[in-house]
């Protein structure tokens, strides 16, 4: 890649950052409070059904992607990971909620998935599991940022066609 010292370094605190934070998401849903069955009914609530099913896709999504960006390791799929399940909460959860993630808006979904937009069109750097191993040195650039945006977003987009139901929420109250 040829990089100077402080592209990698920035490189490797966007992926680490990025990655870790969403990873620590999906590690929450698997331990945390109602863990894969509390966040399969909330999926329930919002629509994505079936909620369990969702939940531990969602739950492994983050926590893999999250981790795979972090490492740098098949970075545009990684990055692909994060934007499809970012596409998805912003959408189901928090688009009509405005912008501001205090009122529960998508600014935080949208952050997550333009740094690992952003992050997948620069490449990991050298500092990654991918240059270290000397693969995928041609899914940096325009062909990350294509690999990211189209599987990220069209694999979210197939999600919510597939599972995304929110008349059936207003049916039952």
């Amino acid at each position: 890649m040829d990089l100077t010292t402080e592209a990698n370094l920035a490189l490797l605190i966007l992926r680490v950052v990025a990655g870790l934070t969403l990873a620590a998401h999906g590690w929450n849903k698997f331990t945390g409070g109602g863990k894969i069955p509390g966040t399969g009914r909330w999926f329930d609530s919002i629509g994505m059904s079936p909620g369990r099913l969702n939940a531990y896709m969602a739950a492994s999504t983050e926590l893999g992607a999250g981790l795979l960006l972090a490492l740098g390791l098949f970075h545009p799929f990684a990055a692909a990971g994060v934007i499809g399940v970012m596409t998805v909460a912003g959408w189901t959860s928090h688009r009509t909620n405005g912008f501001f993630i205090i009122k529960e808006g998508w600014e935080y979904v949208f952050v997550l998935a333009v740094a690992a937009l952003v992050s997948a069109t620069l490449g990991p750097g050298e500092w990654s599991v991918d240059e270290s191993l000397g693969i995928a040195t041609d899914l940096d650039g325009m062909n990350g940022f294509w690999i990211a945006l189209l599987l990220g977003f069209g694999g979210g987009i197939v999600q919510m066609l597939v599972f995304y139901r929110p008349s059936s929420v207003a049916s039952k109250d």
